[in-house]
């Protein structure tokens, strides 16, 4: 069964969905049955990184909110990380655009780093303050996750898996995707948002269910000859 998420690297209720979905997948009996695949989703294609602006300056800004306002949800989802053992550091955030780190993510599809990629680049910007728009960081970042340096540093030299994270982004809006963390089970179920780790439980099983009705039967006969995939016909 095949599992794909949407998420951007600068929401924090993705990194609070990720460590539910992990969670409730663990658990899951048919684990090893399962692949997940990241995708790609920027909240804000267009924002500008600013190292001089702080993430409650920049969401008072851009969403016209007063700064009690914002920092009493930031509070919130603070203590929503800290349930899941996440400590966000939200005074530390970098305000930064996350395309580059989007691409990174996409190399490591293709060499399967991508969760481990994924983690640690919001690791980097919800809980220690790192730059995710920084090349150099993202190399690194990269280098220590086994990933060979000459390969990453060469991507940013050209816009290399641009493209794959704009066709995420495009399957996203086809799907009707406005927000993210967004679940698609099996291609045929979604689940929107931050969810609690026993909601995580309960559409894994119902997917699983109805993927298993949906299996191939073969039917028994008593001839008709075939050829395997060893060549043996």
């Amino acid at each position: 069964m095949h599992i794909q998420i949407w998420s951007d690297i600068r929401c924090p209720f993705c990194y609070i969905g990720k460590r539910n979905f992990t969670a409730a997948l663990e658990k899951f009996p048919h684990k090893d049955k399962v692949t997940v695949e990241w995708k790609s989703f920027e909240l804000d294609p267009n924002i500008k990184t600013q190292t001089d602006i702080s993430a409650i300056a920049h969401f008072m800004q851009s969403k016209g909110v007063d700064e009690a306002s914002a920092t009493e949800m930031f509070n919130r989802v603070t203590e929503m990380a800290n349930s899941v053992g996440l400590n966000f550091k939200i005074g530390d955030i970098v305000t930064a655009n996350s395309l580059n780190a989007h691409r990174l993510l996409q190399y490591a599809k293709t060499i399967q780093r991508a969760d481990a990629t994924k983690e640690a680049l919001l690791k980097a910007h919800l809980e220690d303050g790192k730059n995710i728009d920084d090349i150099a960081f993202l190399v690194a970042t990269a280098v220590a996750l086994g990933m060979d340096k000459t390969t990453v540093e060469e991507i940013y030299t050209t816009d290399a898996f641009t493209y794959d994270v704009r066709q995420d982004e495009m399957e996203a809006r086809n799907l009707g995707v406005n927000g993210v963390p967004f679940f698609v089970l099996d291609n045929k179920y979604g689940v929107s948002g931050a969810q609690p780790i026993a909601a995580f439980t309960e559409a894994l099983e119902s997917a699983w269910e109805n993927h298993q009705k949906e299996a191939l039967t073969i039917i028994p006969t008593e001839q008709g000859d075939s050829c395997d995939v060893d060549g043996n016909c």
